[in-house]
């Protein structure tokens, strides 16, 4: 079983939807016992990064989240919930994060670029990870986002794709990944990512 978690940030059920078209139960819930019975942790995420904070704090997420990334468990954000698991984020104002990947979250302020990045773009393949099995260049997913993500170290990202910068579209550091685009609107590249994901942890 899968925990999505839920914090009134985002649509949830169409993660939970396209969690059941590779066979896997995902459960929406924000109670610690099923976080802590689940196989995996999904952090989705639509909307501004302090309001996304302040929400599992309000309904007390984030020391559940924290005893289960220590654990091993494989936690997974999804756009928003990718930045949340960086050290801080410069969207309107300077906000903390989960601290699970060394690294900030920043604006997209090249002259002449589209604000949000909004669309399909291909990934690129920084590095070598299962969840990127079978996944190459010709591979577009789906991403709508206006702040990306800057890790301190760079080998965190997995695949990145190319808006002006190269914005890292997958990350991983142990047992924690995060995907800024939607795999849930990303087609049949996003049911091999989620596939490889199941993978990762069967």
């Amino acid at each position: 079983m899968i925990a999505i978690v839920d914090y009134d940030v985002g649509n949830l059920k169409n993660v939970a939807t396209a969690l059941g078209d590779v066979g896997l139960s995902g459960t929406i819930t924000r109670d610690k016992k099923i976080l802590d019975a689940a196989d995996a942790i999904i952090l989705p995420g639509v909307g501004a990064f302090s309001d996304a904070m302040d929400n599992l704090r309000k309904f007390d997420l984030i020391d559940a989240l924290n005893d289960n990334v220590k654990k091993g468990k494989i936690l997974m954000g999804i756009c928003l919930g990718m930045q949340l698991l960086f050290d801080k984020s410069y969207e309107d104002g300077e906000f903390s994060g989960l601290s699970y990947i060394p690294g900030e979250i920043v604006k997209f302020d090249a002259p002449g670029i589209k604000i949000p990045h909004m669309g399909w773009n291909n990934l690129v393949i920084n590095r070598d990870s299962p969840l990127v099995k079978n996944i190459g260049t010709e591979d577009y997913v789906y991403f709508v986002h206006s702040y990306y993500a800057k890790p301190d170290n760079f080998d965190d990202v997995v695949a990145y794709a190319k808006y002006s910068v190269k914005v890292p579209a997958i990350v991983q550091k142990d047992n924690v990944i995060g995907m800024q685009f939607h795999p849930e609107k990303s087609s049949n590249v996003g049911f091999k990512l989620l596939t490889n994901f199941k993978e990762m942890i069967s």
